[in-house]
């Protein structure tokens, strides 16, 4: 199915200028470098910058899904249905609204950061200092779509599998400096020894 025909997709609100937060009042902002490794957004880390008469469809409420269109790698990420308040979105940020209906938004955000489609995306990819997908393109990225109770038994294993990635990884962590500890300890023990009385 393509991503045109189960979404509504517009890029983000383009700034004139340089955005400057304030100190009071304004919107939270959400922009490329709020992002994590992970594709994570930290709302209480936004920004709020004084946006007047910013249109609604710049702004996300929860559910919607947000795509990298500029740089490497070009991923999607959901918008947590917990926020707070409204968020704008900034350029080159694009917002993907979801027909619920059709489609759970965090299976969007899945089936666009798997490889196969961010090989299709790549290969449509525009620049060459900084890559570019453009909004046709985006409109255009099948995915395969299942019923909605397929979809959200896909997000749930992922998440499974994302909080194992996440404990192996800090097992590892954690293993490698006890590793260096029992080392270390070793070292010193033996350089004890070896001296003389």
């Amino acid at each position: 199915m393509r991503l045109g025909d189960i979404c509504d997709i517009h890029s983000g609100y383009t700034a004139r200028s340089r955005l400057e937060p304030t100190a009071t009042g304004g919107v939270p902002v959400i922009q490329l470098r709020d992002i994590d490794g992970h594709g994570e957004i930290s709302e209480a880390g936004l920004k709020r910058h004084d946006l007047n008469g910013l249109a609604d469809r710049y702004l996300v409420r929860g559910g919607e899904v947000v795509f990298k269109s500029r740089g490497e790698p070009n991923t999607a990420m959901v918008i947590g249905t917990d926020m707070q308040e409204p968020a704008a979105v900034i350029l080159p940020l694009v917002i993907m609204r979801p027909d619920r209906e059709r489609v759970v938004p965090a299976y969007l955000a899945w089936a666009i950061n798997q490889p196969d489609a961010q090989r299709r995306l790549a290969a449509e990819a525009q620049g060459t200092n900084m890559r570019m997908i453009p909004k046709p393109v985006l409109e255009r990225l099948e995915i395969a779509l299942p019923d909605l109770a397929t979809q959200r038994r896909i997000v749930a294993v992922e998440v499974l599998v994302r909080q194992e990635r996440d404990l192996l990884h800090d097992l590892a962590d954690r293993r490698h400096r006890l590793h260096e500890l029992i080392l270390s300890e070793c070292a010193q023990r033996a350089s004890q020894e070896g001296q003389p009385q």
